[in-house]
């Protein structure tokens, strides 16, 4: 059961993570995005159609890297509303996001159902990704399958990580992504071009969070349709205000969530969960994430311009 628990939690935190990570990158430059839901649900989307009409074509096992690639690129349609709403027209980054994950949801299940005859969700994928071994390290008892027999969307999760990690602490572009979410003014009296920085982070950060829907599609369900999210996106956001906006710590969070919805199907295979409420597990993985942000909300804090709109005349 142990080596299922781990297995599980990173299935579950991979989709988890590529949305806290879009979520992270544009808040460090200084822009709300509660629309993480609505790029995971673009990304489920995305994904699943184009890797259907990439079999249809005969690409084969190809198809899942066309659905990747399809909800990196399509969802920028999403994220480039947001970037647009909240720089250019100034609207309230809160109620852009909400409005983001309404359209999306909405929007994506109008188009299931005109491209697909009516019918509600996508046809189920023949081709999906398979778990991949890392050589030697998957050969150690126990954890080895757990840990290094993963899907490719959970190594390239964490190597996003890395090099998120690198761009924040090793680069200038990083240095001033970060100047732009702390103090804009002080970047742009540097000749910088802040609202260039912000819009790129915005851009990219819907791609990259859209990476968590195409995880669950590509990966565990085959298909979309209108609850496969189900409000992962905001246990997502979540993640990003307990990892303190640090992809380190982002990881740690998105663990800790992945932990508590794979520990939920592991418990109900056992003899005295007849007894309880199904409703009652699906319910923990959003009491945990609940639980956490009481427990360690009030110490966190995030970038000083965060959801400010910036005006350079005034600064």
């Amino acid at each position: 059961m142990t080596a299922n628990i781990i297995s599980g939690s990173l299935i579950f935190a991979t989709a988890l993570l590529f949305g806290a990570l879009g979520g992270m990158l544009s808040e460090k430059a200084g822009v709300i995005n509660l629309g993480v839901e609505g790029f995971m649900v673009s990304g489920a989307f995305f994904s699943a159609v184009g890797a259907y009409f990439a079999e249809t074509a005969g690409m084969g096992k190809f198809s899942p890297f066309i659905g990747l690639l399809a909800a990196f690129v399509f969802t920028s349609i999403f994220s480039g509303m947001h970037a647009l709403a909240t720089l250019k027209y100034k609207a309230n980054h809160v109620i852009s996001g909400v409005v983001i994950n309404l359209l999306a949801s909405n929007v994506t299940f109008f188009l299931v159902k005109l491209l697909f005859d009516g019918v509600a969700e996508t046809p189920r994928l023949k081709n999906m990704f398979l778990k991949a071994s890392i050589p030697v390290l998957s050969d150690i008892p126990v954890i080895g399958k757990a840990l290094f027999q993963s899907y490719p969307t959970t190594y390239l999760a964490f190597a996003v990580v890395l090099l998120l990690t690198y761009l924040f602490f090793r680069t200038s572009l990083g240095l001033r992504l970060r100047g732009v979410g702390e103090n804009p003014g002080a970047i742009d009296t540097a000749g910088i071009n802040v609202m260039k920085i912000k819009f790129w982070a915005v851009m990219l950060s819907g791609s990259i969070a859209s990476l968590g829907g195409a995880t669950i599609v590509l990966t565990t369900n085959g298909n979309f349709s209108f609850n496969t999210i189900a409000g992962q996106g905001y246990i997502a956001i979540a993640a990003v205000i307990l990892g303190r906006w640090n992809p380190g710590g982002i990881l740690l969070g998105a663990l800790l969530f992945g932990f508590a919805q794979s520990i939920k199907d592991q418990i109900q295979i056992l003899d005295f969960a007849n007894a309880i409420p199904t409703e009652v597990f699906y319910m923990l993985p959003y009491l945990v994430t609940l639980l956490a942000l009481i427990f360690t909300g009030r110490k966190t804090r995030g970038p000083k311009a965060l959801g400010t709109h910036y005006d350079a005349s005034v600064r």
